[in-house]
């Protein structure tokens, strides 16, 4: 079995290489123990995502629902002959991984297939399911089972989620409104998208951003770093965005140069070493 399971968690990890050079990148910052686990609630995550977004061909609800059931037999017994379920079973069991935080992943990603227009209920749900409760999972990781320190910090790990959310929601917002036909802000007429609109999430975004700061700096050594890279990487972003007017948001989509990350990056470390975060 060992065998077995280094191959899964190296599938998971390939996984995470080939989708997000960012995170994968952040994840090696991590000391080694939390390193595939990391990869594996990426793995799983990622996959479900990859079911909704671009198997155009397929019935969509089918496959997620099977998704859901095989994910939830692997849990429970321990195996599965899914590389991907077989490396997130075994983190979800290690560290006692709320199955009410798998669930809501899940809601949100079926909430895709469905929704196209949100409200403020709908939107706060989304929210939590696809992205706070990421944070929540890996935070279960990062605290080893130290429940005071979960409860502590599992505010301030749902804010930095909500934050990352929210600014891929204004990144994509040309592919998901002309092509996925999906509006995630509520209130929002994107035919109509002004300064003052934009003006208004980027606010939310913002507070968001600064409640999670205190909380990355009292996570646990070993994982500080990782967290702090990915916080650069969008914070710059965030900046590059509230930088570009509402109307070319709608054109094209922001991104950060491989050269501005390796920047970020290396200043990262920098700082962590200076004791600055």
């Amino acid at each position: 079995m060992t065998l077995y399971d280094e191959t899964c968690f190296e599938c998971s990890k390939l996984i995470t290489a080939k989708y997000s050079t960012s995170f994968s990148k952040g994840i090696k910052t991590f000391d080694k123990r939390f390193r595939y686990p990391i990869y594996a609630i990426y793995g799983f995550v990622r996959y479900a995502d990859e079911i909704v977004d671009t198997f155009h061909q397929y019935d969509k609800m089918e496959l997620i629902s099977k998704f859901r059931t095989d994910a939830f037999e692997a849990i429970a017994r321990g195996i599965s002959t899914n590389p991907v379920l077989q490396s997130f079973q075994q983190v979800v069991n290690r560290y006692h991984i709320d199955h009410d935080l798998i669930d809501a992943f899940l809601r949100s990603m079926e909430m895709d297939l469905d929704n196209k227009i949100y409200n403020r209920e709908s939107y706060c749900q989304y929210i939590y399911g696809s992205a706070e409760v990421i944070g929540l999972m890996c935070l279960k990781v990062f605290c080893e089972n130290d429940t005071v320190l979960f409860e502590h910090l599992r505010p301030k790990a749902c804010s930095l989620g909500a934050a990352f959310q929210k600014i891929n929601f204004l990144r994509d917002v040309k592919a998901d409104y002309e092509e996925r036909g999906r509006t995630y802000f509520p209130n929002i007429d994107f035919d109509n998208f002004t300064e003052a609109d934009k003006a208004y999430i980027e606010r939310e975004i913002k507070r968001d951003f600064d409640d999670a700061l205190e909380g990355i700096k009292q996570l646990p050594q070993g994982t500080k770093l990782g967290v702090y890279v990915a916080y650069v990487y969008y914070l710059q972003l965030f900046k590059k965005i509230c930088d570009t007017p509402a109307n070319i948001i709608l054109q094209q989509r922001v991104r950060i140069s491989d050269t501005q990350k390796m920047a970020l990056y290396f200043k990262a470390v920098l700082q962590q070493k200076l004791k600055a975060i």
